[in-house]
């Protein structure tokens, strides 16, 4: 339920700060900070070499997905690597389903043998 309200609150702000749009300084909320979710089951692997820490990612919902009505798919300059975790999405869809502007970035690569720990990256509102 906690949640719930912060994400509402949330919502409220995102919707209601014209003073943003009128200034110069940029402002944004860390909504979450993810591993990638199904990294070994797309193209992450053969894109590692060219990912670095930095890089814009892009946020799709899936509303249709059979397997989670919250799926958040994670791009990387085109190229599908995963998917927001479903234990972590369900803000993230209510966002994006509200037409917020989120940005995604790479925040930490690891070579490991654990997909899950792979890629960690963060998503951010902005107002």
């Amino acid at each position: 339920m906690v949640k719930i309200k912060i994400l509402l609150f949330l919502c409220a702000i995102v919707s209601s700060c014209a003073w943003a749009e009128q200034t110069d300084v940029e402002v944004k909320i860390l909504v979450q900070s993810s591993p990638l979710a199904g990294f070994q089951y797309h193209e992450g692997k053969e894109l590692w070499p060219q990912m670095q820490v930095g890089d814009a990612l892009t946020l799709k919902r899936e509303p249709d997905n059979k397997h989670d009505r919250n799926a958040v798919r994670v791009e990387w300059q085109g190229h599908m690597l995963g998917y927001v975790p479903r234990a972590d999405n369900t803000a993230v869809a209510r966002f994006l389903d509200r037409g917020a502007k989120l940005e995604a970035r790479i925040v930490r690569l690891q070579d490991s043998r654990n997909p899950w720990e792979r890629v960690l990256f963060e998503v951010y509102v902005g107002l």
